[in-house]
């Protein structure tokens, strides 16, 4: 198949987008496609004409993930019409020619169901999830108020929107988190008051809302789906402080165990609690869901995630690899469940 590989953008996780998207490509090259790498902001400038039948392979040249966020601001500079279109140079028309075009993006602009919104309209086929669920998951508030309607237990919180008079107060510690964001960017532990305040003005920087909620002293989980069925659950322990954006993607700096060492009990309750998410938000085709275990045993379901990385040190890929399917295994898997548009919904 002809397949674009969407990755990139201008999101606070450009740099994971780009190394998912480079080891998605290569994964599907092996697989026989005729697959292109596209920056969906950057764009490409040089013929197209039979792009999907020679190489343009940049992905070597890309995938790193540094210890800190991109400098976006100089990405935007590459682009001085990028105020007036999102989309790049020949990104629309190269994803109207192929048959899907894989959703490596992550982040605003990405995961948020835009594009996916877009490509519905444009009648272009695309992996992952549609543009209703995409944009509900994003919004961890909305997220939340659906786990609270359908009883998934997860922590107590509130929402504060930037210049708001703050009414509710979550005890110390507490985590306070950008609303929109991802990959624990903008994302603090806040442990007094100073710590609070500061955390709340590190979050605003990513969101004009925040969700604070109580802090869940524990064991941390992840439990992807597949169309419809959960993986193998995987525990998460960072070897120092929390699972934030240097823990996520540096290698060695957490320890990832999968299946995870947990009772028959605590797994199976996980695993149903990650499908029932998937259910009520409306996902398609594959998501991966965030859990925290208290010490009492208590399970509790803390995000879902519409597009999960897929980069040397993701998590979905060693869900997958416990039963036994390698990543291009996998990248094969979620390309050929790409649904037409239209049939999303």
């Amino acid at each position: 198949m002809k397949v674009v590989v969407l990755a990139g953008g201008t999101s606070t996780e450009r740099d994971v987008s780009l190394s998912s998207g480079s080891m998605i490509y290569r994964a599907l090259k092996k697989k026989g496609h005729q697959a292109v790498l596209l920056d969906v902001y950057l764009g490409y400038e040089g013929k197209i004409e039979d792009i999907f039948e020679r190489e343009t392979d940049w992905a070597a040249q890309t995938g790193r993930i540094s210890e800190k966020n991109p400098d976006l601001e100089a990405i935007k500079a590459l682009r001085p019409d990028g105020d007036k279109n999102f989309f790049g140079p020949n990104v629309l028309e190269l994803c109207g020619r192929a048959d899907v075009v894989f959703m490596a993006l992550h982040g605003a602009n990405g995961e948020d169901g835009k594009i996916q919104a877009c490509f519905e309209l444009m009648g272009i086929c695309y992996t992952g999830t549609d543009f209703v669920s995409s944009a509900m998951a994003m919004d961890k508030g909305i997220t939340k108020d659906l786990f609270r309607a359908y009883r998934i237990p997860t922590p107590w919180g509130i929402r504060l929107k930037k210049g708001e008079i703050q009414t509710q107060k979550v005890p110390c510690p507490c985590i306070v988190k950008a609303c929109r964001g991802g990959s624990s960017v903008g994302v603090c532990i806040a442990r007094n008051e100073e710590e609070y305040e500061r955390a709340k003005q590190e979050a605003f920087l990513y969101d004009n809302e925040v969700i604070v909620e109580e802090y869940i002293t524990g064991r941390e989980f992840s439990v992807a789906v597949m169309e419809g069925r959960a993986l193998p659950v995987i525990e998460i322990a960072p070897k120092q402080g929390f699972y934030d954006y240097k823990n996520k993607y540096q290698a060695g700096s957490t320890i990832e165990t999968c299946p995870a060492e947990i009772s028959h009990e605590h797994t199976v309750r996980m695993q149903q609690m990650a499908e029932r998410a998937y259910e009520i938000l409306r996902m398609k085709s594959y998501a991966r869901m965030d859990f925290m275990m208290s010490e009492a045993g208590e399970i509790f379901c803390l995000e879902a995630n519409t597009l999960p990385g897929m980069t040397p040190t993701s998590l979905l890929p060693q869900e997958a690899a416990a039963i036994g399917l390698g990543f291009e295994e996998l990248c094969e898997k979620i390309l050929q469940s790409a649904k037409k548009p239209g049939k999303n919904v």
